[in-house]
């Protein structure tokens, strides 16, 4: 007898549950806020390398580029806090046509500038103290999370404003929200035109090597509204 007794309660309770979902449909949106910043700093990831037949010559030589480089980086008031070696490789290249080896010293270092008007004159001046190698350029703003709590804000009021839009043809208006979660974020870089290596640091420094525009901070959320009958 309990355990009819037992069922026909959670039967009822599934039945009571199933009418409350009826009657409290949803309605389930994408939300996307974006918001648009002025960079105010800018990370190189610059490389070091030199190759030669002697190990002990071509660390030698990277070791005092990489010394001088540094000298000149601090001489500009760039901070310590800011000059970070990513790595330093010392391999052996094998040469298939002449089947010879070669040495290659190699180190990564990214530099990070707190003031982007300063990038021609550090680049002139890194080119000129033997630095050989840009693998990228990277433009960041000191105020990210305060860019990224406002684009999250935008992100759910758009998402009420397509909740509403869908629903208004229905007859229908939007309740509270009972369900939220973050999706994607990104931070897309502005365009800038790549550092081509020149012979001479002179003919580099009367280009425009950067160019930094404006980063765009995009989030985009979910959420789901009590949808109501009018």
């Amino acid at each position: 007898m309990k355990k009819i007794i037992l069922l026909f309660a959670l039967v009822a309770g599934l039945v009571m549950q199933a009418q409350n979902d009826n009657s409290n449909p949803g309605i389930h949106v994408t939300g996307e806020g974006i918001v648009k910043v002025t960079p105010d700093k800018v990370t190189i990831n610059s490389r070091i390398e030199h190759e030669g037949q002697s190990a002990t010559s071509v660390k030698s030589q990277n070791d005092e580029v990489v010394d001088k480089v540094i000298k000149f980086l601090k001489s500009e008031g760039v901070a310590e806090k800011n000059i970070n070696t990513d790595y330093i490789n010392l391999n052996k290249r094998y040469n298939y046509n002449d089947k010879t080896y070669t040495y290659v010293a190699s180190q990564a270092i990214s530099i990070t500038l707190e003031d982007i008007s300063k990038y021609e004159s550090i680049m002139k001046g890194l080119l000129e103290n033997g630095l050989n190698g840009i693998s990228g350029i990277e433009f960041e703003s000191s105020e990210i999370e305060k860019h990224k709590a406002e684009a999250r804000k935008r992100a759910v009021l758009n998402a009420k404003t397509k909740a509403e839009a869908l629903a208004e043809p229905l007859g229908q208006t939007v309740g509270k929200a009972f369900m939220i979660s973050e999706g994607s974020s990104s931070n897309y870089q502005p365009v800038y035109r790549a550092m081509e290596m020149k012979a001479s640091s002179d003919q580099a420094s009367n280009q425009e090597t950067i160019a930094p525009g404006e980063m765009e901070v995009n989030i985009k959320v979910n959420v789901a509204f009590q949808l109501l009958m009018e």
